[in-house]
């Protein structure tokens, strides 16, 4: 099995992005308690209940010249692990919470100002496999915390 930490979570109460860094979330089954899903027809909801992005994914975007940074497109959860180590089914233990993951999460033009000539499809996972944002479901409700460890569970 193989392990990862988290690099930074957040969330709003406002709604919409970029979301402003916080030192924990209360993961609910819903969602980020205390979390306003603006678009519901889109985010948010039992199967997108949190969003999540791999720290080498905003690292080789931030190297092609984009201004993306943490939280900046709606993620709850920046995680330092690889691209490759996200995928439908994945399962991420932490102390507290386990979610796991059902979709790629689709771009949105609210994220545009995210990335150079407003090139917010950089995250599509139809046209860059696995640079991309997750989608998870919650499997154990509960507190993940800034800088806390996790376990990754693989189908196999």
């Amino acid at each position: 099995m193989s392990s990862g930490s988290v690099l930074g979570i957040f969330a709003t109460e406002e709604g919409g992005v970029p979301k402003p860094s916080v030192d924990s979330i209360d993961v609910r089954l819903n969602g980020v308690y205390g979390e306003r899903i603006r678009d519901t027809k889109h985010h948010g909801g039992p199967k997108r209940a949190v969003c999540i992005l791999s720290n080498q994914t905003l690292e080789s975007l931030q190297q092609d010249g984009h201004p993306i940074k943490g939280g900046s497109t709606g993620e709850n959860l920046l995680l330092d692990i690889t691209e490759d180590q996200l995928g439908p089914g994945i399962r991420l233990k932490f102390r507290h919470v386990e979610l796991e993951i059902t979709t790629p999460a689709p771009p949105c033009k609210t994220i545009q100002e995210s990335f150079t000539d407003g090139d917010f499809k950089q995250l599509s996972h139809k046209l860059n496999p696995q640079r991309t944002r997750w989608y998870a479901q919650v499997i154990q409700e509960g507190l993940i915390n800034t800088g806390e460890s996790f376990i990754i569970k693989t189908n196999a």
